[in-house]
């Protein structure tokens, strides 16, 4: 029998793996940016996550590759011998240079083929973030006379109405996977194969909201069928309960009857959704197996994921209760002002609902 100890040491294993392997790939990355970077990326390691430096240093790839393939002043320098100097030359104009190029560029793959890249104003913003983080590094250690990314300004971030379901297309995405609706008869004999751990997962994002990066590092042992709850381990490793309504808790019991059965591959044996390969699923496995029953339930919105799975748990909740604290601790939102952005339309037509239900007497015929 495993102790606590064991079992705690268990629960963190993914999210272990999860930051090793970050870690590995941003000591490579590493190789290829200037040496500074390194100080920056030690500077954040107590503050942010291994994914998150990740994240920076692949937009600093990116940036320091463009001010050596188009702006004349760094050409004569590749990325990982630019110095100090180097950085102290970085103007205003370089990075506003920098932000209009992400709006579409090219990179060479090999001599045959290249690939074209265009980003979203939020894919914009947040290589902006990353470099104004590593220029505000520079500047409090004082080894840049000036902040000049400060002097750039952020992309004016449009305000998007929240994608979600609505109940007519939930019923629809799950008589989908129940009844394999709007599938081929190959589709259907693969169906058999993943439908309850299908069930399991889509009512898992629709009954408590979890993220899809929350979903697959859940292990059998997050699972407390008894209260309904769960151990989920949110962004920068915080771990907290949720909870789940009856129905979720009815289609996990179904679907670990069937995981019972499962002998998965060394290293996955403790993982709660596995693939058909016996290992523990991708989140790029959950997305796809999400827009394939979502396009069922709801064939006009092409852009339906996890994400929007997890908006509709989000509004729903909203919906009932109009209370934006417990969407936003539910969520696991670290600053209400998140979720409010997002729920504010909701906001204003209960206020147009409140609007409507007032009565008052009709003196418009009395002033004829």
């Amino acid at each position: 029998m495993q102790t606590s100890e064991e079992v705690d040491l268990k629960r963190q294993s993914f999210h272990t793996y999860s930051s090793q392997k970050a870690i590995e790939k941003l000591k490579q990355l590493q190789l290829e940016l200037p040496q500074i970077c390194t100080d920056f990326f030690r500077s954040q390691s107590q503050i942010t996550s291994a994914l998150t430096r990740q994240a920076y240093a692949y937009d600093l790839r990116t940036f320091f590759r463009y001010l050596n393939e188009e702006e004349p002043d760094f050409s004569d320098t590749e990325p990982r011998l630019m110095t100090i100097e180097h950085m102290a030359r970085i103007t205003a104009r370089h990075i506003e240079g920098f932000q209009e190029y992400l709006q579409f560029y090219v990179k060479q793959k090999n001599a045959a083929a290249c690939t074209s890249f265009q980003n979203t104003e939020m894919g914009i913003m947040r290589k902006l973030s990353s470099v104004r983080s590593f220029f505000e590094f520079l500047f409090k250690n004082e080894l840049i006379p000036a902040n000049v990314a400060t002097l750039v300004s952020m992309p004016k971030r449009r305000s998007k109405p929240i994608l979600y379901m609505e109940a007519d297309e939930v019923n629809r995405m799950m008589e989908a996977v129940v009844e394999g609706e709007g599938f081929g008869s190959r589709q259907r004999a693969y169906l058999k194969n993943t439908q309850k751990r299908d069930l399991a997962i889509l009512m898992m994002f629709l009954g408590t909201g979890i993220r899809v990066s929350e979903l697959v590092g859940l292990d059998i042992d997050h699972l407390d069928l008894e209260r309904n709850a769960f151990t989920v381990t949110r962004k920068g490793g915080n771990q907290t309960i949720l909870y789940f309504p009856d129905s979720v808790a009815d289609c996990l019991r179904i679907y670990l009857e069937e995981r019972k059965n499962v002998v998965a591959l060394p290293g996955h044996e403790f993982a709660l959704f596995l693939s058909l390969q016996k290992r523990r699923m991708t989140q790029r496995a959950v997305e796809n197996m999400v827009k394939k029953y979502a396009v069922q339930g709801a064939p006009l919105k092409k852009k339906l994921s996890p994400h929007k799975l997890r908006s509709t748990f989000g509004t729903n909740l909203y919906q009932e209760t109009g209370d934006i604290y417990l969407v936003a601790d539910t969520l696991g939102h670290a600053d209400v002002n998140t979720t409010r952005k997002h729920y504010a339309a909701m906001s204003d037509s209960r206020r147009q609902e409140a609007a409507k239900r007032i009565q008052l007497p009709d003196v418009s015929k009395q002033q004829d």
